[in-house]
């Protein structure tokens, strides 16, 4: 309780110029630690999802009925889950059709790529701000303390006798500007890091589940052109 009334009173004597600094960086703060709960909670959501939705397409044999499913929630539809009803919807929309199987499974992969385009904005959302914090908050918090400083030595201009207890409450005020700089930056570094992981792990699976698609659904196409060769014989 102590530290919290000092820290206070340091704010309190602190110039102008400190007090805005630190006042930024107690906002940045907030809405650094703000993202880093809303994208850790995201994060575990997507992940979560997309074994759930991978359990049921490989358990599924129906993709029909997987894609009936989906499109009941087309609003609702994230991460693997919206790879699949984008890829799906192509396949439907183009096996009606006497395109080519090359064709067919081309324009089936184009939208499942702009699909998981959206969906990595989305997981992506939040992490130039915390990459913006990481790097920027402690040269903020340099700046309030240089320029405190520099107003403290200042202010012994005008005295014949300097001594340390002139000197050091203008110093430690400065200090408190470039500790909060570091409380702004290190958790947002260390969550910026964790959550790029993340995303580049769940953007590795979803290729991965693309390939597999791809295959089921090359299949479908191969055995739909065989079955109408047969018809034709």
């Amino acid at each position: 309780m102590s530290f919290d009334s000092t820290v206070f009173a340091y704010f309190l004597n602190a110039g102008f110029v400190v007090k805005f600094v630190m006042l930024l960086l107690l906002a940045a703060s907030i809405l650094s630690w703000a993202y880093i709960f809303q994208r850790g909670t995201y994060m575990r959501k997507m992940t979560r999802e997309a074994n759930d939705f991978e359990e049921a397409f490989w358990e599924e044999k129906n993709l029909s009925k997987l894609y009936a499913d989906s499109l009941r929630r087309k609003q609702d539809l994230r991460g693997v889950e919206s790879i699949f009803h984008a890829g799906f919807r192509e396949f439907l929309r183009l096996n009606k059709t006497e395109v080519s199987t090359q064709s067919l499974l081309e324009s089936v992969k184009r939208a499942m790529r702009v699909a998981q385009s959206q969906e990595q904005d989305k997981l992506e959302s939040g992490l130039p701000f915390l990459a913006t914090m990481g790097s920027t908050s402690p040269y903020v918090g340099l700046f309030g303390t240089v320029w405190g400083m520099m107003t403290s030595l200042q202010a012994l201009a005008h005295v014949q006798q300097a001594t340390i207890a002139m000197v050091a409450p203008g110093i430690a005020e400065a200090l408190i500007s470039t500790a909060m700089g570091l409380f702004v930056a290190i958790p947002a570094l260390v969550s910026y890091n964790r959550y790029a992981t993340e995303v580049s792990r769940l953007l590795n699976r979803f290729d991965a589940f693309q390939e597999s698609f791809m295959n089921i659904l090359f299949h479908h196409a191969q055995q739909k052109t065989t079955e109408g060769e047969e018809e034709y014989a």
